[in-house]
């Protein structure tokens, strides 16, 4: 389903989400839910803070509960009125009794005004239009209502009577109201007018009227041409504050140790009253677990003592709405005793009542009556059980639950556990409560059955509708409660069933369904749906708009940005159905998005890093059905602005010139300007001081000169920093003894440390100074020891200059002070002092609160609130302790408290992600910190509970896909919503026996949205793909697995292109497969031309088949070199190009560059070959000679053993060695004699090769043999290891011998 949206130019901030429902969750009066926050919005009664709840549901005990925080603060202040205020009544006076109205209008603290502002803040949700006046003007939308009175309206009759009812619409909406189901005439009752522009009623009694007659349920409808909103049903009731009637009371008569009643029976009021106990000498009553106020205002004794009688009993009641205290005429007790005397020393005895002959008794229950009871209490609000007993001694109270254990987390035992309060009651804690009342003679229990109800609250509630013609959507309404509540769907202000039909629209249940929606389709639907406890109702309108896309921000706009930085160009636009929103870079090439850029959901095209190829104009197209428009933005990319010669530390002597330079390299299209700090602070140029651009020269240094010099070299789009310290000497005459010449040194540490001037908050601290050791001393660092929080770690308090020995410390409350001090000079620190004596100043509160303060889930079902520890300097007294306190936000909860001594505090059994309101103020034993401040925790998230659904897929191209979805419903989340996140994996290549890799890849999008795209896909495969809503937790469930096929795509270059030039008339090219051919390859495109320098020949094409990859080309000139330029093509077009030139000539490359050119392509050359061949051949020859020469007549000893002649029996001596020597003319054995007389050459030869180790001679590099001569072994060996005449290189030595 598309939705309408304005997107604006930072990031999802522009986009405009769908409005809450008109009716605002003030006047709903919600109870709270783990499905759905409340807004918080509230009224203020002078000194309590309620919820927006009916003035009827808080009556009874929630209302009397949560007046009770104020019931010391009436009694203080019923003690100054009646003090104070109190005056006889002259005549004629109307007014009975001591009724008095209080003198002094409370006033809200602060934090009631922030969470009034908040209420006010939930009221806005409604979508909104684009601020351009021309789109306001011309976009047309049903009314929303914004403000309203709350459902029970308490005014009071002093004040004109204001009823709320503001909305918004284009055209501006007109109102009309109803007075219990009729039409309210405004125009006849001349008290009664509406505001202007307004639906607000304003009912003036300034010229007289009885407010009462003007209570009712009233209802606001407002109403343009395209639909109407109503407001909720508010019932307005006039507060009331009745006389207590007159009555004279007898002394009531008691045995002690009895049981006693004292009824306050006060007057009904509206709303009810706060209810206390005083005397008539205004003494508050002292409660304990004998004597007691019950929640119905009566006063309890469990068992009456003779002090009784001491005092008499008054009940107060305070009327909140009309600030004024009624007194009811005082009980006066009469105790009758077997002991009259009143001995104050038996009040501490252990037994006192058997001390006064008080007969002791089993408890019995005096409320509630009998053994059991049932109570029925509202889901969110507090269950208040109460049992009051009597009994001689007083009985203890204790609280169970059958079956289980009561909840820990959100029961509270009060009124001295007489009382056991549950807040914030769920369906789980129905069941049967049961108290015992136990003493030494005895125990009883009473049973109350709870059963737990619930008013309607949402599940899903209705949201505004906006749509393009055409389009389908629909309007939830889901709500629980106890029992099962009704849901009535209403247009315009009248049921469904008397509407008109719309066969567009279908009614299931607590949905209506609306398919090819047009512009007739215009309304505003209300759902009430409600149950015996209560209603809810909500507005939600359907708006149809049809605009083309436009585009929001200014046309060609400039942007310069500094290169290799981040940046993002914004591109708002607006239209119904939404566009979808295209880059491009100067006007050509494909839809930029992947890689370095990143196209967002508003429209904003990120560049991850700027590089000199992005400059240029981007161009935006906007496009939907009706048409599109587009926007250009140009790019320029300047070079950053650094310090290339930085100014350097520097030592001079005062009186010195001293020059620090900076020179900066920048961008020459921008300004540049250099400026300097001294310390951090602008530096004035005096006469002494000369700025150039690329230095800054001081003349004649001064002490004063000393510090930290900066240059700072900025543009308009950036800037540079460079900093040296400059150290100046002081002038020093020549030493003329040997201690002046003395090196330099730290200083001695100080001495003799003295406190004087003790106060409050300071004391002053004096102390002899060290030698300096030949460097003049520059500051004093005082540091301070406490002994509660860190003893033994010292910590920094100032820094004073060397020129002081003396100085005025500031202190904090309860901290006892060690203090020493450490000198500094040029050459390094002192060792510190030694610690002076210890100076504890006096406590106070604590003038702050803990800082950091969080509340978050480790958990699913708790929530951890942290902060930081407050250190010794801010504790300001002993015991320092921490008061936490919680509440469920936008809830009427009380708060909760606890008080702890660490950091840190968990709150357990928590629904799963609930906003809390939470405080953290400090406490020490000299009282409280200020009032802190209220800071929002969340309780922990769980997993997602659903999958988004309808999961659509459009392929956008071979490498990109569409996806829409259904978002997942809030309450499902369970967390905050971090992003969808689509897991995708390429399952196959539709090109055979290509082997994929099946790795899972994600693709996030970033909060609540139904849309985005996933890039970078391979082209021609088949992927699967499944969807997950993410929150702080992980991921959720998968949705169902989707699949879809990316269509042909082009190829990636031609890999391993190679040229090679084996001669000047040829080149050869070869090349292999592209690594991703993307498709069905049909071929490759071969473009080449000749050039020389800066001349271009004619280009050259070819195509050839998918199965070459070779190809030689007949050069038509020599001398000039060529450009290759190969890609493959399938069907969609040619890919990417790999692009190589041929070698250059050897005339026209270096040395160096010629043989890197061309040595694989003469290493291939026949003549080189022949020539190295016969270089080393005539070498190999010429060593040989060599060593034959030298040899001769000799002996080749094999190993280092004496020579032995061989005989003819045994040729072999045992070290291996062999005599040859022509002095004996004895034949080698094996070998033929010639008619002649001398030896064959070829056996020769071959006797020769035999000997050799292996059966073949061995040269070195060198050319000299190498290998062992062995004595041939036989025959068949000898003949298995003969060369040729012809190939052997000892037959051409012999020849040449």
């Amino acid at each position: 389903m598309r939705r309408l949206a304005a997107r604006g130019a930072a990031g999802d901030a522009g986009e405009v989400a769908a409005p809450a429902a008109d009716s605002t969750d003030c006047a709903r009066g919600r109870h709270p839910s783990p499905r759905r926050l409340i807004d918080l919005c509230a009224i203020w009664d002078p000194g309590v803070f309620l919820p927006a709840v009916g003035w009827k549901r808080a009556s009874g005990f929630a209302r009397r509960r949560l007046n009770e925080a104020e019931t010391l603060n009436s009694v203080r202040e019923a003690q100054l009125e009646l003090l104070e205020a109190a005056r006889p009544r002259g005549p004629g006076s109307r007014e009975r009794g001591p009724v008095l109205r209080m003198a002094r209008q409370q006033q809200p603290p602060p934090w009631v005004h922030a969470a009034f502002l908040l209420c006010l803040l939930s009221l806005s949700g409604a979508i909104e239009i684009p601020m351009d006046p021309s789109i306001q003007n011309e976009l047309s939308q049903p009314p929303t209502i914004t403000k309203q009175s709350v459902k029970d309206h308490i005014v009071d009759p002093r004040d004109n009577i204001l009823i709320e009812c503001e909305a918004k619409g284009n055209p501006a909406p007109s109102f009309h109201w109803t007075r219990n189901s009729r039409f309210f005439n405004i125009a006849k009752d001349p008290r009664v007018s509406m505001r202007r522009r307004s639906g607000t009623l304003v009912i003036d009694f300034r010229s007289g009227g009885r407010p009462e007659e003007y209570e009712g349920e009233y209802q606001c409808f407002a109403r343009n041409k395209f639909g109407t909103a109503l407001s909720n049903r508010i019932r307005l009731q006039v507060s009331k504050s009745p006389l207590w009637p007159k009555e004279n009371l007898d002394p009531v008569v008691v045995q002690e140790g009895a049981p006693l009643t004292l009824q306050c029976n006060p007057p009904p009021g509206l709303p009810s009253p706060v209810i206390f106990w005083m005397s008539s000498s205004m003494e508050p009553i002292t409660q304990d677990k004998r004597v007691s106020q019950g929640h119905n205002g009566d006063l309890y004794f469990s068992n009456v003592m003779l002090q009784d009688m001491q005092t008499d009993y008054s009940c107060n009641a305070r009327f909140h709405f009309t600030h004024t205290i009624q007194q009811k005429n005082a009980f006066t007790l009469k105790v009758l005793t077997n002991n009259p005397y009143n001995d104050s020393s038996l009040r501490n005895h252990p037994d006192i009542y058997s001390a006064r002959g008080v007969a002791e008794r089993t408890p019995s229950f005096m409320y509630p009556q009998g053994t059991a009871s049932s109570q029925m209490v509202l889901r969110g609000m507090d269950l208040v059980l109460e049992c009051i007993a009597s009994g001689v001694p007083t009985p203890d109270i204790a609280w169970y639950k059958k079956g289980g254990d009561l909840p820990s987390d959100k029961a509270k035992f009060e009124n001295f556990n007489k009382a056991l309060r549950i807040t914030n009651v769920s369906e789980e804690d129905s069941g049967e409560y049961f108290c015992l009342a136990s003493n030494k003679m005895g125990s009883i229990r009473h049973t109350i059955s709870v059963r737990v109800k619930a008013a309607p609250y949402w599940l899903d509630e209705p949201k505004n509708l906006i749509l393009a013609p055409g389009e389908d959507g629909r309007l939830v309404c889901r709500a629980n409660g106890n029992p099962k509540p009704t849901v009535q769907w209403m247009v315009n202000g009248e049921p469904l069933q008397s509407a008109p039909p719309n066969p567009n629209r279908e009614v299931a249940g607590d949905t209506i369904i609306f398919r090819d929606t047009q512009i007739s389709s215009r309304a505003v639907y209300q759902c009430n749906t409600s149950n015996e406890h209560g209603y809810l109702l909500a507005n939600a309108f359907v708006s149809v708009l049809d605009v083309p896309p436009r585009m929001l921000s200014p046309r060609n706009q400039l942007i310069r940005v500094i290169l290799y930085n981040r940046t993002r160009l914004d591109c708002p636009f607006f239209g119904s159905p939404i566009p979808t929103l295209r880059w491009f870079k100067n006007g050509q090439g494909s839809n930029l998005d992947g890689g370095n850029y990143h196209v967002y959901e508003n429209g904003s095209l990120e560049i991850k890093m700027i590089r000199k190829e992005d400059q240029g104009i981007y161009t935006c197209v906007a496009t939907n059905i009706l048409g599109k428009a587009e926007n250009q933005v140009r790019l320029e990319v300047k070079d950053p602005t650094r310090i290339y010669r930085m100014p350097e530390d520097q030592v001079a002597k005062r009186g010195t010139t001293v020059q620090l330079e900076c020179r900066v390299k920048h961008d020459p299209s921008l300004k540049l300007t250099v400026s300097w700090l001294k310390d951090d602070e602008p530096l004035y140029i005096g006469n002494r001081m000369k700025k150039e651009d690329d230095s800054l020269t001081i003349f004649g240094v001064a002490e004063r000169d000393q510090g930290s010099y900066t240059c700072v070299a900025s543009t308009e789009l950036d800037q540079d920093l460079a900093k040296a310290y400059l150290t100046v000497l002081a002038d020093q005459a020549t030493p003329t003894n040997r201690l002046a010449a003395l090196p330099k040194g730290r200083p001695d540490r100080p001495r003799d440390l003295e406190l004087t001037d003790l106060a409050e908050r300071s004391v002053r601290l004096t102390w002899i100074p060290g030698d300096d050791n030949n460097s003049p001393i520059t500051d004093y660092v005082v540091q301070f020891e406490e002994d509660q929080f860190q003893p033994g770690v010292w910590h920094d308090h100032s820094k004073f200059p060397g020129s002081v020995n003396s100085a005025v410390l500031q202190l904090s409350p309860y901290v006892n002070y060690q203090f020493r001090v450490i000198a500094i000079n040029e050459v390094g620190s002192s060792h510190p002092s030694l610690p002076s004596e210890r100076y504890r100043t006096s406590g106070a509160p604590p003038e702050s609160n803990p800082a950091d303060v969080k509340g978050e889930g480790t958990r699913k079902n708790n929530m951890e609130i942290t902060w930081t520890p407050m250190n010794a300097t801010s504790a300001f007294g002993p015991n320092l302790r921490y008061i936490i306190k919680w509440r469920r936000r936008e809830t009427r909860e009380t708060w909760n408290n606890v008080t702890v001594w660490g950091s840190r505090y968990v709150v357990g059994q928590t629904p799963v992600y609930v906003p809390y309101e939470i405080r953290v103020q400090a406490e020490n034993d000299f009282g409280k910190g200020p009032e802190p401040d209220t800071v929002i925790g969340y309780s922990g998230e769980d997993y997602p509970r659903a999958a988004p659904t309808d999961v659509k897929i459009r392929v956008l191209n071979s490498t990109a896909i569409s996806l829409q979805w259904n978002r997942v419903y809030p309450d499902t989340v369970q967390g905050q919503l971090r992003e969808y996140r689509a897991y995708y994996w390429r399952e196959s290549s539709l090109l055979k026996n290509l082997w994929v890799s099946q790795k899972r890849q994600q693709a996030s999008f970033p909060g609540d949205r139904p849309r985005g795209v996933v890039s970078r896909l391979f082209p021609y495969s088949n992927y699967k793909l499944e969807m997950v809503v993410v929150n702080g937790r992980g991921d959720g469930p998968r949705s169902e697995t989707k699949e879809f096929t990316t269509p042909e795509g082009v190829p990636s270059a031609p890999r391993r292109f190679r040229v090679r030039q084996p001669n000047l008339e040829t080149i050869n090219l070869e090349w292999d497969h592209p690594e991703h051919p993307n498709g069905i390859l049909i071929g490759y495109t071969l473009k080449y031309v000749a050039f020389n320098g800066t001349k271009l020949g004619k280009q050259i094409v070819e195509n050839f088949s998918p199965n070459q990859t070779k190809f030689t080309m007949q050069r038509a000139d020599p001398v000039s070199r060529y450009r290759f330029t190969l890609s493959a093509r399938t069907q969609v077009g040619s890919g990417e190009a790999a692009t190589e030139e041929s070698p250059a000539p050897p005339n026209e490359a270096t040395p160096t560059a010629a043989y890197t050119n061309n040595q694989a392509d003469i290493a291939t050359q026949g003549w080189f070959i022949g020539l190295m061949c016969a270089i080393a051949l005539l070498v190999l020859i010429l060593l040989i000679v060599c060593f034959i020469k030298r040899s001769r007549g000799g002996k080749y000893p094999v190993r280092e053993k004496k020579d032995v002649p061989l005989g003819p029996e045994d040729p072999k001596e045992e070290d291996g060695s062999f005599d040859y020597s022509d002095e004996d003319n004895k034949p080698l054995q094996g070998s033929q004699t010639s008619l002649d007389g001398t030896i064959k050459q070829q056996e020769s030869d071959d006797s020769l090769v035999d000997y050799g180790e292996g059966g073949e001679g061995q040269f070195n590099e060198d050319g000299s043999f190498i290998g062992q001569y062995t004595v041939k072994k036989d025959k068949e060996e000898t003949e298995g290891n003969e060369s040729s005449e012809a190939t052997s290189p000892v037959n051409a030595i012999y020849s040449l011998a």
